[in-house]
């Protein structure tokens, strides 16, 4: 194996694993090393295999609730949650595969091991030494983390992070979930469905806490009909952990309570991996927050090393992580990528109902004083929706008033994570609302709601 590269990547996830592609299509002689797999935490013990089982979830419910009204009439329905487990990692292990696939078909080398970065644009990898003659880059990613102050350190059998949640063989009695993020709010979908007694419990006043109130407060509502607890404005003070179950104490609305769990899952964010990389050594500097400092070409405070993905900083998304891996290796081929509109990366959590968004929420709307309109329309009056059995939430479109301008989008509902794109092109691109509308919307179709929220933004939707 060859000792030198043009570019050398630490990190095969999606911002690594697609920065290696965009550099090897524009001729650069590039190394990946990854510690583990290809395709990081999203492929193998993330976004990939959690959708497997949100699909596996959806399924469930949908036989067991919906099927009769469809005409279709079944015995008894059994679950299995291992069944669903395999499904998800024979998905998984495919993908993985998949980015070994394209390493090859690229000639992209891949290092195995643990890479540290040295000066002079160096890898050590297990005591061996890799140069670049172009740029280093950092995709090193995050990883799960607990609580250890309150008790709730990760031990991986009563108090588990995802990466456990996606390998169990059964689905526990009871769950407690430490989070209402999207990590927390897609396991709790899943848990559900297989017939664990769920409570989410979250520190900030509501689930979902980054995206627009609506959105938060329809999401609840859709669960709490589940029969999914939500705990918001309720912080953990103590846990005793035992080894078949974990007692929580709950501080909430001014008193206090007691949950018991048989199993805790952590899902109140996550933690940079920035240890043992040798950043201190090479004289990259942190922010506060421990993400590596990058400036606006992603390069770190050293000349030579680049940032990409979840450690470079938030929104810490893959898809976010691939474009800068993409933005990245035109750099570094000379080229001058168009910047990244970060404000346009799109935000989706997966449970059921969906629920994606861009741009902002009208509570910053109104926090930065901009002269907006707002426009909603309810999927109860879309006839696909309708059809479908799937009225659950809406679209809403917030415009500036002045040049008809996207400000923000929220959808909830249904494939609220396809149909957000038509919104974040809108918004790349500049299109009014009045353009968005001009588009004619086939019928009977989900994405007809995006039209109607934005004929009801200029006062003049049709079917509400």
């Amino acid at each position: 194996m060859a000792n030198s590269f043009d570019v050398i990547i630490v990190g095969g996830g999606p911002a690594g694993y697609v920065c290696a592609i965009r550099c090897a299509q524009l001729g650069l002689n590039t190394a990946v090393v990854e510690r583990d797999k290809l395709g990081g935490v999203c492929v193998n013990v993330g976004c990939i295999p959690s959708k497997a089982l949100l699909s596996s979830a959806h399924l469930a419910n949908s036989i067991r609730h919906d099927a009769k009204r469809f005409g279709i009439r079944v015995g008894d329905v059994t679950l299995d949650f291992a069944a669903a487990v395999r499904h998800s990692r024979q998905v998984s292990e495919q993908n993985s595969k998949g980015v070994g696939f394209l390493m090859k078909k690229n000639k992209i080398t891949v290092i195995f091991g643990t890479g540290a970065l040295k000066a002079g644009k160096q890898v050590e990898v297990d005591g061996k030494t890799y140069s670049a003659t172009k740029g280093v880059i950092i995709a090193t990613g995050t990883r799960v983390k607990g609580i250890p102050q309150v008790g709730l350190d990760i031990n991986k059998t009563t108090v588990i992070s995802s990466d456990e949640a996606l390998f169990l063989e059964a689905s526990p009695a009871s769950l407690a979930i430490i989070g209402a993020g999207a990590v927390g709010m897609e396991f709790a979908d899943i848990f559900n469905a297989f017939g664990s007694k769920v409570t989410v419990i979250e520190a900030l006043p509501r689930a979902l806490p980054n995206e627009d109130a609506e959105s938060s407060d329809a999401i609840a509502r859709s669960l709490k009909k589940r029969k999914i607890t939500i705990l918001a404005g309720a912080t953990v003070k103590s846990a005793k952990v035992a080894p078949q179950s974990v007692t929580l104490q709950i501080e909430a609305g001014g008193g206090t309570e007691t949950v018991k769990a048989d199993v805790v899952l952590m899902a109140a964010g996550r933690a940079v991996n920035n240890e043992k990389l040798g950043l201190e050594g090479v004289g990259i500097k942190l922010t506060d927050g421990g993400f590596v400092q990058v400036d606006a070409n992603l390069q770190t405070s050293v000349e030579g090393y680049y940032c990409i993905g979840d450690i470079a900083g938030p929104p810490m998304l893959a898809h976010k992580g691939s474009r800068e891996g993409t933005f990245v290796a035109e750099v570094l081929a000379g080229h001058h990528p168009t910047p990244i509109k970060y404000d346009n990366v799109p935000r989706v959590t997966y449970c059921h109902p969906e629920v994606a968004s861009i741009g902002l929420t009208e509570e910053q709307c109104k926090e930065q004083q901009l002269d907006f309109q707002v426009g909603r329309f309810p999927f109860t009056a879309n006839g696909r929706a309708r059809a479908a059995a799937d009225t659950d939430g809406f679209v809403k479109i917030i415009r500036d008033k002045r040049y008809g301008e996207i400000l923000g989008a929220h959808i909830v509902g249904a494939n609220a994570s396809e149909l957000i794109h038509e919104l974040t092109v809108a918004r790349e691109n500049e299109y009014t609302v009045e353009e968005v509308e001009l588009a004619v919307h086939a019928h009977p179709t989900f994405s007809e709601a995006v039209a109607e929220a934005a004929l009801d933004s200029l006062g003049r939707v049709i079917h509400t």
